[in-house]
This record gives structure tokens, sequence and C-alpha cells, in this order.
């Protein structure tokens, strides 16, 4: 990269911020004035405004706001009582909070492998191991599938193979604000949903949050008081519960976001389609399109067996890359050889890790910015 050239990142949270600065200002203004700090008005009106959002056209939804995406996951198995002598299945090509909220739980988790063209968890093999469930571990209870980099799952043959086991499935939404599957959002098939609202994310707040979804009003009530110490009455718990509040200031904020969170994925998939149209000639495949789904985009990740080769000149012409992510969780130092694998052992997961890198894509980019990636994907 010259001294003239301007690097554009891979992501950039505070041009979210800069884009809706006078709003969310206001909105923490607000906040801070009202002395309610935990848990109030704002925390309320966001929990139904997103699920009036995510529900339109389905089922009403219920919302429950907390601390961050990992807690939605715990809270989620802990509001469906999955925990100690319950095997959770999902992938190992995610972020590790996916594995991580399972064991917070008391649960075992169970590491399946992705579809290579999709990076989502393979259908096959999980009709596999419900079927045939490995041996050694506990009775298999929810499966986790993550919606990763904004694509969808093939939620079609995994919940008739949940529901003809009898298993729960959580939809892990984090990276899938948006995305549809047969024109209906991610976040309303599975028993429950759930979503990390970090800053990056296609809704991200301006520090930690995450949300639960479910058509449940019963469970959405369980979680609703798990969240902050089993109380349906204060100070009194009827359930075992944790401290996983999601402060006032974050529910402002993303009640401002939230208003424009549809006008930015339609600016993420124009930002994909000027990538894909830059790539034609090129040997590297654009993020695969599935029949029925709109991908939402949070990611648009390349695959290459020259990556590092291909990141250096990337970067060389003023394109930051990230990569998502470079070791599978079952290769990480807290969970290498003691975590179980489904029957396929992840070979396509390890193979994806080696090669996958996510190229710029945010709504605020300018459209120099995006002609400037373009620019640089022709010349690879």
């Amino acid at each position: 990269m010259n001294a003239t050239t301007t690097l554009v990142p891979q992501a950039d949270p505070g041009a979210s911020y800069r884009a809706q600065k006078a709003e969310i200002d206001a909105a923490i203004q607000r906040v801070l004035e009202s002395g309610w700090y935990i848990l109030g008005k704002e925390d309320v009106a966001f929990e139904q405004e997103f699920a009036a959002w995510l529900g339109a056209g389905t089922q009403p939804q219920h919302a429950v706001g907390c601390a961050n995406g990992t807690d939605a996951l715990v809270l989620a198995l802990r509001g469906l009582r999955v925990g100690p002598g319950a095997t959770v299945v999902t992938v190992s090509h995610t972020a590790v909070a996916t594995v991580a909220a399972i064991e917070m739980a008391g649960a075992t988790p169970l590491l399946l492998d992705i579809d290579p063209d999709t990076y989502c968890m393979d259908p096959d093999e999980l009709i596999s191991v419900l079927e045939s469930p490995p041996p050694g571990l506990p009775p298999i209870k929810a499966v986790i599938p993550v919606h990763l980099y904004g694509q969808a799952c093939d939620l079609t043959r995994m919940l008739a193979a949940c529901d003809e086991a009898g298993v729960a499935l959580i939809e892990d939404v984090s990276q899938a604000h948006g995305a549809t599957l047969g024109g209906r959002k991610l976040g309303t098939f599975g028993k429950i949903a759930c979503f990390s609202l970090y800053p990056t994310k296609n809704l991200g707040a301006l520090g930690d949050a995450g949300i639960v979804s479910t058509t449940d009003a019963t469970l959405a009530a369980d979680i609703g008081a798990i969240r902050q110490y089993g109380w349906r009455e204060r100070y009194i718990s009827d359930l075992v519960g944790v401290n996983s509040r999601l402060d006032e200031i974050q529910a402002a904020i993303l009640r401002v976001k939230l208003t424009v969170l549809d006008a930015n994925i339609a600016r993420r998939r124009q930002i994909a389609a000027a990538y894909d149209a830059a790539l034609v000639e090129s040997d590297l495949v654009p993020p695969a399109r599935v029949d029925g789904v709109e991908h939402a985009f949070h990611q648009y990740v390349l695959r290459s067996p020259r990556r590092d080769e291909l990141q250096a000149r990337l970067r060389a012409m003023g394109v930051a890359t990230s990569i998502h992510y470079p070791l599978p969780v079952h290769r990480q130092g807290a969970y290498a050889g003691r975590i179980a694998l489904g029957p396929a052992g992840c070979q396509e997961t390890e193979a994806a890790a080696r090669e996958v890198f996510s190229l710029p894509l945010y709504p605020e980019m300018t459209d120099s910015q995006v002609a400037q990636v373009c620019a640089a994907l022709k010349s690879l």
C-alpha cells in the first residue's frame, strides 16, 4: 500500500454510530436523564419492536433482551431445561461462543461438520447422528445450527429430523439478522432463536447485548425470569437464575439502529452484488446463493488455497481482510482432545479454516470504497 492509498477496513463499527449520531446521542441522553438504567422502559420497548420486526408476517414473537449473545444461548438452553446429562449438537466452524454457551449450561457439545458451499451445518450428518447417536455421550436434547456469515442453514431438513427425534432446534442467528428462508426471517423457525447484538453485527449495540426470541409465551416468561436471578417477583427466585440483563442505554441505542436495519441489510446486499460482478472473470467463487434464501451478508467470504498471498496483495491495494475463523473450535487449546466430533470428523471444517477470508462489508461503506475493493478484486 503506497502513501496515498487509504485502507478500506474490513469492519468499522464506529461508522454506524456516526451515521446516526444525533439520534443515538439523544437516546443516550434520554436514558441518562431518566434515572433508570437496567431493564426499564427502553428494554421493554426494544423487545416489543424487535419481536414485531422479526415476526412480521408470521406467528407473533416474544423477545427477551440479555447481556450478550453467548448468554442468549445459555438462557435458551436453561429455559428448555437442557443442561447436565444432555448432549447439544452444533458445529466447530463458528465463533467459540456457541460451544462455550453449551458448556456454560452444563451440557455436552457434539460438533458436526459443515457443508463446504454454505459453511453451515451438514444436514446429512445431523440426520445421521440423530438416527444413531455416537456411543458414550448423554442423550441428544438440542441442536444449535449456526446461520453463518448471513447464510441460512438447511432448516427444512433439520427441523424434520429434530421433530422426528424429539429434539429442540435452537437457531443461532447471531450472524444472520434479516436473512430469510422462503420469505420468512431466520429466527422464526426453531423452538427458540438467539441473536448476538455485538457492535459489528447486522444489528449491533455500542457494547455487548443479546436477545432471545420465541413464539412460546410461557418459555419467554421463564427466560425473562432466569436472566434476573429467576425473579418473577422482585427478590423472590422462583427459578434458578443468573444475572444477564440488557442495560437501558444499549436498549435505547438498539431501538435507534433497528429503524434502519432493513435499509442497512439492503445496502449489504448491494455491496455483495458489486463484489459478485467484480469476480465474474476470477477463479475466486462468490458466496453460495441458495434457492429460496435471501443472504444477509454479515460477511462476504471468499475461499482460496492461496489465502495468505491474496490477503497480502489486497492489503497492498488498500483492502483489509479478516479470517472468520482461523482455527476450528475443536482444534483450540481449551477444547482440543476433549470435545466429541461427529462421524465426519470435521474434515470440511478444517479445510475451510485454512482457506476462508472475509472482504470489507458494512453498510456505511462509501461507493468509492466499494469501487476500490472491486478494482482490487479484478486485479487479483
